[in-house]
């Protein structure tokens, strides 16, 4: 999706306290913007107590929604560089269409990955002619630098490890876990999994101790470490940790990423993500000109106009 903000400011991932390298509870509240037509979106990160959890800078909760014909989410086309856009679809489907020709429905159970590199464009639309529901968690990955200016690429995976540990299913999206391997290719060291508990019940989840983590509770309530989240809230759990004791109510559902400390100083604004203040204002310059980026022919929406950069102050590092 799209940072739906009116008048995003620019994001640098060293404007946050520093990291810990040891294990810890932060509770962070997510932002609420509405997408489309009556869509909320909880936004966890990038937020002010933290910009990024490894690789992952962006992360977007949108639904459980039902809506009526003509709502939903539309999306229209719009510009993305220097990362990868990871798409897990709860429920409901959705159409993904790019710049490359793509034009796929992202299904229940499936993940999109799209990696923008040195440019591209894309929509994503709800079928505006029927009722349904929908749910699904966006995120952003900041491709490192030896990978940020790669050619742009789409992969769909419809099939995803799955595995039961009493009455919680866990299914990895990224990374790996145990015998576990995600088919998901990224370029950093990473882990995803979701946990949904069809009846109340806990687990000891065995971590990495060099990645650092964060859980955001996305439908009922979940306990980590005995401290008790609730939607819209994501637990930052630091580094240092080989295990992790979680309970999640019944009918729950939380979303566990982590990965290794990205050292890289990236600079975000609206869709880009960058390490120079005149990077980004190349890519603004480039999309309002038509450059760059290409055409979404399949789209049905029209494309996004960009924010206005005038008044911004794009950060550097001095």
């Amino acid at each position: 999706m799209t940072n739906p903000d009116t008048h995003p400011d620019s994001s640098r991932a060293s404007d946050c306290p520093a990291r810990p390298d040891h294990p810890v509870i932060e509770r962070i509240a997510a932002r609420t913007s509405t997408l489309g037509q009556g869509m909320t979106i909880r936004r966890a990160l990038p937020s002010r107590a933290r910009r990024m959890i490894g690789a992952w800078c962006f992360f977007d909760h949108a639904g459980p929604l039902r809506y009526e014909a003509g709502q939903g989410i539309a999306v229209g086309p719009h510009p993305h560089i220097g990362l990868q856009t990871f798409s897990w679809m709860i429920e409901g489907r959705m159409r993904h269409s790019d710049s490359l020709g793509n034009d796929v429905w992202i299904a229940p159970g499936q993940v999109n990955l799209m990696t923008a590199g040195r440019g591209i464009s894309h929509a994503e639309e709800s079928d505006p002619d029927r009722p349904g529901r929908v749910q699904l968690a966006q995120l952003w990955i900041a491709l490192p630098d030896a990978h940020r200016d790669c050619e742009p690429a789409f992969v769909n995976y419809p099939e995803l490890p799955v595995s039961h540990r009493g009455d919680l299913e866990l299914t990895l999206l990224v990374g790996e876990h145990g015998d576990r391997v995600s088919p998901v290719r990224v370029h950093s060291p990473l882990v995803a999994m979701d946990i949904r508990a069809t009846a109340a019940d806990g687990t000891t989840l065995s971590l990495e101790s060099g990645f650092e983590y964060g859980l955001m509770v996305l439908e009922g309530a979940a306990s980590v470490d005995g401290e008790r989240f609730e939607p819209g809230e994501l637990a930052y759990l630091g580094a240092g940790r080989s295990m992790l004791d979680l309970s999640v109510e019944s009918g729950g559902r939380v979303l566990l990423i982590g990965g290794e400390p990205f050292e890289e100083d990236i600079l975000l604004w609206w869709n880009f993500v960058a390490r120079t203040p005149e990077e980004i204002q190349q890519a603004a310059a480039d999309w309002q000109a038509g450059r760059r980026f290409g055409s979404v022919e399949a789209a049905q929406t029209p494309p996004l106009q960009m924010p206005s950069l005038e008044g911004v102050r794009i950060k550097s590092t001095s």
